[in-house]
């Protein structure tokens, strides 16, 4: 069974930079598809950015630029750099896992509880 615990939410004002993780627990992070995703209230949840181990990394538009999915496979640890942030990037981060390549599409079987972020303006 995998988990997925995230950690390293918080506030931060607009500009700002924040680092979201995730730790993989009960399989090996780098044969799995990883990839986080973001609901805001009252909205769907939205895919943020994610990669697979066929090499490919894909990011939304809304954060190509300012968002780095990265992974330490040696602490099976996945990451989420933010830099440049909105106040309409605030959402709950979630990061997700599974053995089939999903990408961006929120049909990951494995889910953490997700962080909050918040940008104030």
């Amino acid at each position: 069974q995998v988990q997925l615990v995230e950690s390293g939410g918080g506030s931060v004002q607009s500009g700002g930079s924040q680092r979201v993780s995730c730790a993989v627990f009960g399989y090996s992070s780098s044969t799995l598809c990883m990839g986080w995703f973001r609901q805001a209230p009252g909205k769907e949840r939205e895919g943020v950015a994610a990669f697979c181990n066929d090499g490919i990394t894909v990011y939304a538009d809304s954060v190509k630029g300012r968002f780095t999915i990265s992974q330490d496979n040696a602490k099976n640890t996945l990451y989420l750099q933010m830099n440049s942030l909105k106040p309409e990037d605030t959402a709950m981060y979630y990061c997700a896992a599974d053995y089939r390549r999903w990408y961006l599409l929120p049909k990951y079987k494995y889910w953490g509880q997700g962080t909050q972020v918040t940008v104030s303006s």
